[in-house]
């Protein structure tokens, strides 16, 4: 096993634990230290005396690659695999990995992954639905989802495999793409393992990762480098996966291409160009269409090598400003384009990507009925052409399907200028709408199921017929209503965490009537039906992973109050954390929320907003 490492002083500890409690024990462990300029050789120095499997190689820095290469002319055992030392390995990653090759005699076995934000594990991305299920003596021909695992070190290879390919690492960054996939395409077999063998680290700290640093033109520069190989490799070995590894590689390596040289203009090196557009070149119509229009011209514009209009474009996209003209042709079967002077026309069209982008304005109970209005446009598209459309609106409850009409009316789009959740204003052509739910339209049965109903719309018209939720940005306005209350059920307008609004049907065993920030803590109190024997606690749930943290509440009958620091709440991880407030007695309470407020509080310079979820209960959001 191999451990190449560079300042990762911090992290390098939690690795090599994690691979002295490997259930396989015949391990060779190999650290390579790549000319660190912190105290991370002295950590593994500090290991050798009590795990007599680590040895540890010093080097000036040449980089990953050849700390690589370094490291597997050192191995000595039947099989070769890699860690880097900021990540970890779960316990019986490497017996599991081991094991099916020797059950199946494949040239190597990869499994699942994680990433691993601070504490908390989420699925990564590119190996989800590669490692959905186990497959044995597979290959990446007859499993084409294993295009997306490029990565080195959630696998296992068989060390004679491995020479036979003469394979060996690039020295420079992007080392393991090319690899990678050379030893997929070159392996008579693979084991693939459902099973998660690998923990890749998320490092918070700027600048702490190759590609925290994608931007640089060194960076740039080989990221291209790679893709280019591992095109030429595909090409050569396996040409029918090409277009799944194009459509992947245009929708990341050449968006961080397209950032950095816009914001190069005309100083970009014209090699760092000519590498991008050497691999556009190879890159099929039928992959240069899976881009959504946006990025699609961006990408053509770098092709064709007209870099300040490029970086143009780019700033009109970025700010919002980028709205071209959406059309349509042909009768028979209508379709439909977007219109951009720099778009060639066997690149426009946009059919298969048009989607609803709603907003809802305004919604509040007038006369025991609940009134909104909103704004529904098609994706960012100027919508000037279609000028009359007819805009439905509905309630549609989950499960059954049942439907309860609000709205049909004719729509003419208007340009208005919209609040963003960063405080800013952008120009959005939309179709305005109206509508009314009624509770007293719903049924006794339709009552006593307790139900989700969901807020849908439809645009309708000249050929274009597009549904979609009622939704908007979860941070702005507006407030949610407070919940009424019919025939013993109480009707929640309440929104999802990525903002889709609907009406939640519940009953309540615990109420909260009020919240606020009150130094740095949120406040809140409300009565229970019944208070139980035991003592009851808040309890907040973080909903990505499941993580609790429990506070006191404070009971005079069956009235009750709590406090929860702000500050003392686990740091968020990633874009948002969302925990969900409950009262535990024993039993779990979820507590509705009856007034309308909501609160946006910075307690030690953390953003945190308090506000209602999908059922009405007390959700805490920080971003």
């Amino acid at each position: 096993m191999i451990v190449p490492f560079h300042n990762v002083e911090k992290y390098i500890g939690p690795c090599l634990d994690s691979i002295a409690e490997q259930t396989l024990a015949e391990l060779e462990v190999i650290c390579v230290d790549d000319g660190s300029a912190d105290q991370g050789a002295a950590v593994v120095e500090s290991r050798l005396g009590d795990d007599p499997r680590i040895t540890l190689i010093r080097q000036d820095n040449h980089g990953v690659g050849h700390a690589r290469n370094v490291g597997v002319r050192h191995a000595r055992g039947e099989y070769l695999a890699f860690v880097d030392g900021d990540d970890t390995v779960p316990r019986d990653a490497f017996k599991r990995l081991v094991s099916s090759l020797e059950d199946t005699g494949s040239d190597l076995a990869c499994g699942n992954v994680m990433r691993l934000y601070r504490n908390l594990l989420v699925p990564s991305w590119a190996h989800r639905e590669a490692f959905a299920r186990p497959a044995r003596r597979t290959h990446i021909t007859r499993h084409p989802l294993l295009i997306r695992d490029r990565m080195l070190w959630n696998k296992v290879y068989r060390r004679s495999f491995w020479d036979a390919q003469g394979l060996s690492f690039p020295e420079r960054m992007y080392e393991d793409q090319p690899v990678a996939m050379a030893a997929h395409i070159g392996a008579r077999a693979v084991d693939v393992l459902a099973r998660v063998v690998y923990h890749w680290r998320h490092r918070d700290e700027p600048d702490a990762s190759i590609t925290q640093r994608r931007l640089e033109p060194g960076n740039l520069r080989d990221r291209l480098l790679s893709v280019l190989q591992t095109a030429g490799l595909l090409a050569a070995g396996a040409p029918k996966l090409k277009p799944d590894f194009d459509r992947d590689t245009l929708d990341i390596d050449m968006a961080v291409a397209v950032e950095a040289l816009a914001a190069m203009g005309g100083r970009a090196d014209p090699e760092l160009v000519d590498l991008a557009v050497r691999y556009l070149d190879g890159v099929s119509r039928e992959a240069w269409r899976s881009l959504p229009f946006e990025q699609r011209l961006l990408v053509h514009l770098l092709h064709e090598r007209r870099l300040d209009e490029l970086a143009a474009v780019f700033a009109q996209a970025g700010d919002g400003r980028l709205r071209p003209r959406i059309g349509s042709a042909g009768l028979l079967r209508k379709r439909w384009y977007g219109r951009h002077p720099s778009m060639p026309g066997h690149l426009s069209e946009v059919s298969g990507e048009l989607a609803l982008l709603t907003r809802l304005v305004s919604l509040d109970w007038r006369d025991g009925v609940l009134h909104g209005s909103g704004r529904v446009a098609v994706g960012r598209f100027d919508v000037g052409e279609l000028r009359r459309m007819r805009v439905r609106t509905w309630m549609q409850e989950r499960g059954t399907g049942d439907v309860v009409p609000l709205s049909d009316e004719e729509s003419v789009p208007v340009w208005e200028s919209v609040e963003q959740e960063d405080g800013g204003r952008l120009p959005e052509h939309a179709f305005p709408f109206r509508f009314a739910f009624d509770p007293g339209t719903l049924t006794r049965a339709q009552l006593a199921r307790h139900g989700h109903w969901d807020l849908k719309v439809q645009l309708k018209g000249q050929g274009l017929r597009l549904d979609g939720r009622v939704a908007g940005p979860r941070w702005l306005p507006p407030l949610m209503p407070v919940p009424r209350r019919k025939s013993g059920v109480w009707l929640v307008p309440a929104r999802t965490a990525k903002g889709a609004w609907g009406v939640r049907l519940r009953t309540a065993e615990a109420v909260i009537g009020e919240y606020r920030v009150d130094g740095g803590d949120l406040v809140f109190s409300g009565e229970m039906a019944d208070v139980g024997d035991g003592e009851p606690v808040v309890r907040l749930q973080r909903r990505s992973d499941g993580e609790e943290m429990y506070f006191p509440v404070a009971l005079a009958g069956q009235d009750f109050q709590a406090r929860v620091p702000l500050a003392d709440i686990d740091e968020r991880v990633g874009h948002e954390s969302w925990w969900e407030v409950v009262i535990d007695q024993g039993t779990a309470l979820r507590p509705l929320v009856r007034t309308r407020q909501r609160a946006v509080a910075t307690v030690d310079e953390r953003r945190f907003l308090i506000d209602r979820g999908e059922d009405g209960c007390l959700l805490l959001a920080e971003r």
